[in-house]
Order: C-alpha cells, then sequence, then structure tokens
C-alpha cells in the first residue's frame, strides 16, 4: 500500500521539486495542502508522514519584519506539530535552516554547535526547532529537523543566478584574492534524503544538517560557470586590505560594497553532514560539482 504523505508549502521551489521527485517514486501517494487548510483542519487517518515546508524565507533585502517570521515560521510550524502529535502519523519532516544554529561560522558547523542565531529568519527557525524538542514524543512516532545550507536547483534564481548573469557579461570575478569555501545542498540531493527518511525505520529522531559532501570555494564556481559558457574564467585578484579599506568606506558613504556584504561574499561556511550520512547509510546521489553544474545549466534557458 501507498504511504500518504501530508506536504505542506508545495508551491515554493523546495516544495515543487519535491513534489515532482516524490511522484516519480514508486509507493507514495500525495496529500497537498494551503495554508488554511493547515490552520483549520485535522490530519487525516490515512497519513504517514507530513513533510512540513510551509515557511517565511529568508530576507535579504530585510524588509520582513521580526513579526511576520515568528508568525510563519514558529506560531504556524507548532500548531501543525501539535496536530501531528495527536494525529495517527508516524513521520514528521521540518524544514528548518542552518541559520537556525549560526548566521556565520569561523570553523565547521556541526549539530553540537549551541546555537546562536543573529536574525529575525534564524530565530524564528530555532524557536521552532526548541519547540518540537521540547515535546515528549508518542511511541512509534518520530521526528526529523532538517537544517539545509545554501539550497540550489533548476528554477532558482538565488545568489548563483547573480553569480551567472555576472560572468556571462565577461565582467573579471574582483574578490578572487579571498581563499574562502561555502557549502551547497543541491535540491536532487535534498530531496532524496526526504524520501531515504520516509522509507527508513531506523533513524534516530533529531536534528541533522545537510548539505553536499563537499564545500565549494567561490573561485570554483567562477570556473564552473565559465565552463558551462565556454568562457575562460577571469579573475581580478585586488589586494584583499585594499578591498576591506574600500568596504569600510562603504559603511560611512553608504555604497554597494560595505563590511557586511563583503563578509557574505568571502566568508567560509562549511556544514559538516556526517551525521545524516552515518544515519542514513546511502551515498547522496549528486556530488557538489555536478549538482551545481546542473543549476547552471538551467541558467542558460532564464530570459
Amino acid at each position: 500500500m501507498d504511504k500518504v504523505l501530508q506536504i505542506t508549502g508545495s508551491t515554493g521551489f523546495v516544495g515543487q521539486n519535491l513534489v515532482c521527485y516524490l511522484q516519480s517514486a514508486p509507493g507514495f501517494k500525495l496529500s497537498l495542502t494551503t495554508r488554511q487548510q493547515l490552520i483549520e483542519a485535522e490530519i487525516p487517518k490515512d497519513v504517514y508522514a507530513v513533510i512540513h515546508l510551509a515557511g517565511k524565507a529568508h530576507d535579504l533585502k530585510a524588509t520582513t519584519q521580526s513579526r511576520e517570521y515568528v508568525d510563519t515560521n514558529f506560531k504556524l510550524t507548532k500548531g501543525i506539530y501539535d496536530k501531528f502529535l495527536q494525529s495517527e502519523a508516524k513521520k514528521f519532516i521540518f524544514i528548518s535552516s542552518v541559520k537556525a544554529a549560526a548566521d556565520y561560522s569561523k570553523g565547521t558547523l556541526s549539530e553540537d554547535c549551541i546555537p546562536n542565531p543573529t536574525t529575525s529568519y534564524g530565530q524564528s527557525k530555532l524557536m521552532a526547532e526548541k519547540y518540537i524538542l521540547d515535546q515528549q514524543l508518542p511511541v512509534g512516532k518520530s521526528y526529523y529537523i532538517l537544517r539545509p545550507c545554501m539550497i540550489h536547483g533548476a528554477g532558482n534564481k538565488g545568489n548563483l543566478n547573480l553569480l551567472y548573469q555576472f560572468i556571462k557579461r565577461g565582467i573579471p570575478y574582483p574578490l578572487a584574492a579571498f581563499e574562502n569555501k561555502r557549502s551547497f545542498l543541491s535540491v536532487e540531493n535534498l530531496c532524496f534524503v526526504i524520501r531515504e527518511l520516509i522509507l527508513q525505520e531506523n533513524v534516530v529522531s533529531g536534528v541533522y544538517n545537510l548539505s553536499d559532501d563537499s564545500a565549494i570555494s567561490t573561485n570554483e564556481l567562477v570556473s564552473l560557470i565559465s565552463k558551462e559558457l565556454g568562457i575562460k574564467p577571469r579573475f581580478w585578484r585586488v589586494n584583499a586590505r585594499l578591498v576591506k579599506l574600500l568596504a569600510s568606506l562603504g559603511d560611512v558613504l553608504k555604497l554597494p560594497l560595505n563590511t557586511e556584504k563583503l563578509t557574505k561574499l568571502t566568508e567560509n561556511y562549511i556544514v559538516d553532514n556526517r551525521k545524516i550520512r552515518n544515519a542514513n547509510r546511502k551515498e547522496l546521489p549528486v556530488s557538489a560539482a555536478e549538482g551545481i553544474t546542473k543549476t547552471i545549466e538551467s541558467f542558460k534557458t532564464i530570459k
């Protein structure tokens, strides 16, 4: 008999990819719920797992009010989890974020770190995590709090697309003097992990970081994008101290490049995914470079 999966947030980037992924796999029947249904209706008796994707995404333009994050990322999650505890469903999968743990990471970020988010987005996700962790879990049920890093894939128009457009215009990458590495997560790998958590019976409830198996430097990204465009990568190694000085002037003069933006462009953010790999016991289907290349290929069709 097919496992019935109730999915929230199915119209978002991750939701659309997950629905397509699960529809192409045998053994699942999907129930896609609207926000109003989440608030008003109970979880049907035939639902095996609840996959909670719905939430307020991180607003990079900083126009979202703190209350909006709390209402959507915490209160909505709380309400759905309460219904899960009272239902006959066996598994609850909550998509949180590494930003619930830390906005910046000096070392490799693992699940053992003491969470210290500084943004309203990260704080609201952490509130939801804590609520789930604090509730008594009935026998026969399990929960999985997944903390993905930067998710990418076909149809995603985030920072990778901006870098792609930059390189496509033949502009040299000006921050090549900074040697940084970041973890990424292919949406295909995310969907794979979610499917395995539904199918496998012995994965222990808890918090799990999600990332591809290796981190990639921005300079490597530039090279991968250039290769897909069929052009030679162009790097401009401006002295790092000079760039930092210009960024500090940007703080004072309100220029496009300031210290905060420079930090986001050049920081290290490496995520340790060993806990989920050990629990899952299966290799991720897509390597970091393969996933990035697939995403870059999809940009060619975006007008």
